[in-house]
């Protein structure tokens, strides 16, 4: 909305003092046009933005001016700042107004403290793009537009329609009453109900939205984590098979990227852990846990130990007499 960036243009004038119009495009994501037009409408309105002429020149405010914004003390406006745009911003689409308004969180804190906090913020990385064994985050792409519609939907309490696709199915139109958005290890959902039965659709699997004029049969209020919880409960146990590992920590992420999800996690004596996860069944565990060989060891089910065991035994068998099966000579050059 127009309100919301004359708000933060004058809130980047006051943090920086001056910017040329191209500085400000780029913060604001706009064009350097759309840019003169916000200082005019803001000069028009009173505002004392005056431009400086020159090679160093650009936009300022008179001296003195400043705009109010109260209620946050210095440890929560430091908090705001050191945790930056994560993913739950990333993945619903609300980064660039998380950047608003840390720019407002900056401009409230009292002249002596801004520069404090700025400096203190950047001691702190909150959840980077990369772990220490330098692998990426794969946060999941969903269209802007599409978050857009979904999410005003969900705001708005209006119904939405969806143009989803289903895990091995081609995507089909749905109509959905949106009770919220959920966001999980970087992966958004949309927490809905369809023709009175709940529903829950993976956001990057949603390939257009609409929002709909009439209103959404929801109830008024909501407790989004109860309901979340109650989910998860449901579809864990929803044919699904629980298995106990050990594995070595620098399995973990491996393990965890099979597994349809973890319930706990312990750390043992020995270094290495004790995770309690989900698999859709008996053979996804299986393979799951026959890929990290001896760094991972199922404690239960039993019937998953003997399927490993089976497994190991028949590999013995087919090496363990140390005869590759051929003739000695083929593996010589002359």
């Amino acid at each position: 909305m127009r309100a919301d960036r004359l708000v933060s243009l004058v809130l980047l004038l006051r943090r920086h003092g001056r910017l040329t119009a191209g500085a400000l495009a780029r913060e604001l994501e706009v064009s350097t046009r759309t840019v003169l037009r916000d200082i005019e409408a803001l000069s028009a309105a009173g505002v004392p933005v005056y431009a400086e002429r020159g090679r160093h020149g650009g936009f300022s405010l008179l001296p003195g001016f400043r705009t109010e914004l109260t209620g946050l003390n210095h440890d929560e406006a430091l908090a705001l700042l050191a945790a930056g745009p994560g993913p739950a911003e990333r993945v619903i689409g609300l980064g660039p107004s998380l950047a608003s308004a840390l720019r407002k969180v900056v401009d409230a804190l009292p002249e002596g403290h801004r520069a404090t906090a700025s400096d203190a913020a950047r001691r702190f990385l909150v959840d980077p793009e990369t772990d220490l064994l330098s692998r990426r985050r794969t946060t999941e792409e969903v269209p802007g537009n599409v978050l857009a519609e979904v999410r005003r939907a969900v705001l708005t309490g209006h119904r939405l329609r969806i143009h989803y696709a289903a895990a091995g199915e081609p995507p089909r139109w749905r109509t959905v009453d949106p009770i919220g958005l959920v966001t999980v290890r970087d992966r958004g959902y949309l927490l809905a109900t369809r023709a009175g039965e709940d529903r829950t659709y993976r956001l990057s699997r949603v390939r257009a939205a609409e929002e709909l004029p009439e209103a959404a049969d929801r109830p008024d209020r909501v407790d989004l984590d109860r309901v979340w919880r109650e989910r998860t409960a449901r579809f864990l146990s929803d044919g699904h098979l629980t298995v106990l590992v050990r594995v070595t920590p620098a399995r973990r992420e491996e393990l965890l990227g099979t597994a349809v999800a973890a319930r706990t996690e312990e750390p043992e004596e020995d270094g290495r852990l004790r995770l309690e996860l989900t698999f859709q069944d008996a053979r996804h565990a299986e393979w799951a846990l026959w890929q990290l060989g001896p760094d991972a060891e199922a404690l239960n089910p039993p019937s998953l130990r003997t399927a490993l065991r089976a497994r190991a035994a028949a590999i013995v068998a087919q090496y363990g007499d140390g005869d590759g099966g051929g003739s000695g000579d083929a593996g010589t050059l002359s």
